[in-house]
């Protein structure tokens, strides 16, 4: 490619209850590029789902709403086809893609088969490990059999809550008793969380639950610190130094990430070194557990009581703006947010070449 500019595709908003957060992402990543390096082709999902290209850019956005390349009630999206001219045989017009969507439809696998069928490269988690890192259950089953210790939890499908609830809140009880964390399944940012103290308000925070997913998981209570670590690579990753969330809430919940900004972020996190080694391992031991590659920020508890160390989950498309726990976590492990960027688009090509070896046939 010689000294060409790389294009990248930025993809951005979508369908998803973290629409406005994905733009706040957008916006600083398309800020930090190298234009010097780099052109920026925008891709806008709507709140609908449709799609909406903008004109090639050699600069940044000046304002977080010109990122809306068109207005959103337009009815006008664009064929899937004009958007991967891979897909019709041609160049893509794109080198490499980077999904900035959280949540439903970006971070779960989905857009990722898509980058796969049109056969061009992406950056961050593949299909099965975006998928297990969004479905909590999932990914806690592939936790216990990787042998991270974690919390006791329940899980259930709307269905089996309407036909048997009864049954379902007394296993509950029996199993966690009282106070539990009520999530859905499927979902990030902390949207749809409720936390429930008895009977009564664990019925409504099932039902709020489901108000975003078809599955829901219950959580018990752990009086815990929360610590997180980035891990960056692919077939040999990288664990940043550990940062510690102080919540202003009971819990670190979407007002306390986004809005109030009262929470604080401790970096590096005021631990003993053994135990930042151990968290260390276990980053790495949790990216490996979903298959991870790419970019991955795994959250634990440490149990106050005893100081356990216990897998809370991984999220696969991490926040990302300069002020993110993740990009903060590499920059005070000696990697800047620029470089955290190029490294992340090196890695994401280096995944796609290794993959273009392989054979699909039995010739």
């Amino acid at each position: 490619m010689g000294n060409a500019k790389l294009t990248v595709g930025l993809v951005y908003g979508g369908k998803s209850g973290e629409h406005e957060v994905s733009l706040q992402t957008a916006f600083a990543v398309m800020n930090a590029f190298d234009y010097d390096k780099y052109e920026i082709l925008p891709f806008y999902i709507t709140k609908q789902g449709l799609w909406k290209v903008g004109e090639t850019l050699t600069a940044p956005f000046a304002q977080i709403e010109q990122l809306k390349l068109a207005d959103a009630s337009s009815d006008s999206g664009v064929a899937m086809s004009a958007v991967f001219s891979g897909l019709s045989g041609e160049a893509p017009a794109v080198d490499v893609m980077f999904p900035m969507l959280h949540g439903t439809y970006g971070e779960d696998g989905t857009i990722q088969g898509l980058f796969e069928i049109a056969n061009i490269p992406y950056i961050g988690a593949g299909v099965l490990a975006s998928a297990a890192g969004m479905d909590k259950v999932v990914m806690k089953k592939l936790f216990a059999e990787a042998g991270l210790d974690q919390c006791e939890y329940s899980y259930f499908n709307v269905s089996s809550w309407k036909h048997r609830s009864h049954e379902l809140i007394v296993s509950v009880e029996d199993k966690l008793g009282y106070p539990v964390f009520v999530k859905p399944a499927n979902l990030g940012s902390s949207v749809g969380i409720s936390k429930a103290e008895d009977q009564e308000s664990l019925v409504k925070a099932v039902e709020y639950a489901f108000r975003y997913d078809t599955k829901v998981i219950i959580e018990e209570f752990v009086d815990a610190r929360e610590l997180e670590v980035g891990v960056l690579g692919n077939e040999e990753p990288e664990a940043s130094i550990p940062g510690e969330i102080v919540s202003s809430g009971e819990y670190y919940d979407y007002a306390a990430k986004y809005i109030d900004g009262k929470s604080q972020m401790l970096i590096p996190a005021p631990v003993e070194p053994d135990i930042a080694d151990r968290l260390r391992e276990s980053a790495l031991v949790a990216f490996k557990a979903i298959e991870g590659s790419g970019i991955t920020r795994a959250d634990f508890f440490v149990r106050r009581s005893d100081g356990k160390i216990m897998i809370n989950e991984v999220n696969t498309m991490p926040g990302f703006t300069p002020y993110s726990m993740y990009p903060l976590l590499w920059r005070e492990t000696g990697v800047s947010y620029r470089a955290l960027l190029d490294r992340m688009i090196e890695l994401a090509l280096e995944r796609y070449n290794f993959k273009q070896n392989l054979k699909y046939d039995n010739e």
